[in-house]
């Protein structure tokens, strides 16, 4: 029998974020007065998507569950109790502090759905929830989520590799890229009445990199469906890429030939790039990108102080995209 030899982005088993991190970080840094350093950070901490969440009434993918595991990025251990992580996570749509979302996102009604998809492909219109993606099957993931801000943790996602759903709807040779676009409802979405961020939220990826198989179309974490406060009931996850890359409350998917606006990037280019690839060789102005502090253990100090380690090329997922970017200047391209 051969020898399988572990990939660099497959993870081990202690690797795996334990229970009680989304809560206990944002708890312990209010103890510790550093809250109102968090906050005072801005439009900057949007650029974290921290991972997942609680339950919401409506579930436009209920019917679809339990779905299969992927082995080929799954771990045979018991994964992160979903109650846990409830009440840490950025999304402005829903208010700037970490808190807002978990409070205010259950006016979000992500049932029905519908999502457009435009451009240069052979079938364009708008398209419920039901029929965007009860004609495929749904798989588990376990991914690393690599922050801007130098810490990382792992999330169990479920969805549909976004290839699949790209090739549904025939792109056309036109077709470069990929934009991505989040609901725009101030009713819906209470934190639209302020002018956080230019709304919509928009997001793009190049063709190539949307057909990789790791890029995913997300609507459940935790072997359920996706929670209001984390992109109900559809997302987007990119693995090898910071986490702001990967939208939420996806409403338009739009085929374009020229290089699409990023909300960030827009926000600001000189800190935020188009592509926003993990590389530990381009520092961030605010943080070092060399090291990452993998938060383990059950929140508290541990969560805090847990030692660094070096941070992977393309967050450990450099075998399979690192050709995507051959021949380009990444510091240039970032």
């Amino acid at each position: 029998m051969p020898i399988r030899q572990r990939r660099d982005w497959e993870l081990k088993e202690h690797e795996v974020t334990p229970e009680g991190v989304f809560h206990g970080r944002r708890a312990l840094l209010k103890t510790m007065g550093m809250g109102g350093l968090i906050a005072g950070a801005g439009p900057l901490l949007a650029a974290c998507d921290d991972g997942p969440p609680p339950v919401v009434e409506d579930d436009p993918s209920k019917g679809l569950y339990p779905v299969r595991r992927n082995a080929k990025y799954m771990l045979d251990r018991d994964l992160t109790a979903e109650k846990t992580a409830t009440t840490y996570n950025n999304f402005y749509e829903f208010g700037t502090g970490k808190s807002d979302p978990a409070r205010n996102a259950h006016t979000l009604k992500p049932e029905p759905w519908t999502v457009e998809i435009a451009g240069h492909a052979a079938k364009t219109g708008k398209f419920s929830f039901d029929d965007l993606i009860k004609p495929h099957q749904l798989e588990e993931r376990i991914y690393r989520l690599r922050c801007v801000e130098a810490w990382s943790m792992v999330i169990p996602w479920v969805g549909i590799p976004l290839a699949d759903i790209i090739k549904r709807f025939e792109p056309t040779s036109k077709a470069k890229y990929v934009a991505f676009e989040t609901l725009v409802d101030p009713k819906q979405m209470p934190g639209q009445q302020r002018k956080a961020l230019d709304w919509p939220y928009v997001e793009g990826l190049r063709m190539d990199e949307a057909m990789n198989p790791l890029s995913l179309l997300a609507v459940g974490v935790y072997g359920e469906h996706m929670p209001n406060q984390n992109g109900a009931p559809i997302r987007l996850v990119v693995p090898w890429k910071y986490g702001f890359k990967s939208i939420k409350s996806i409403v338009k998917i739009n085929f374009v030939e020229k290089e699409p606006a990023a909300t960030w990037n827009v926000q600001a280019p000189s800190e935020y790039g188009f592509y926003s690839n993990v590389n530990p060789n381009i520092d961030h102005p605010r943080w070092s990108q060399k090291k990452e502090r993998r938060i383990t253990g059950e929140g508290g100090l541990g969560a805090l102080f847990t030692p660094k380690i070096e941070t992977k090329f393309m967050n450990g997922y450099g075998e399979e995209v690192a050709d995507l970017y051959k021949g380009m200047d990444l510091k240039k391209f970032f």
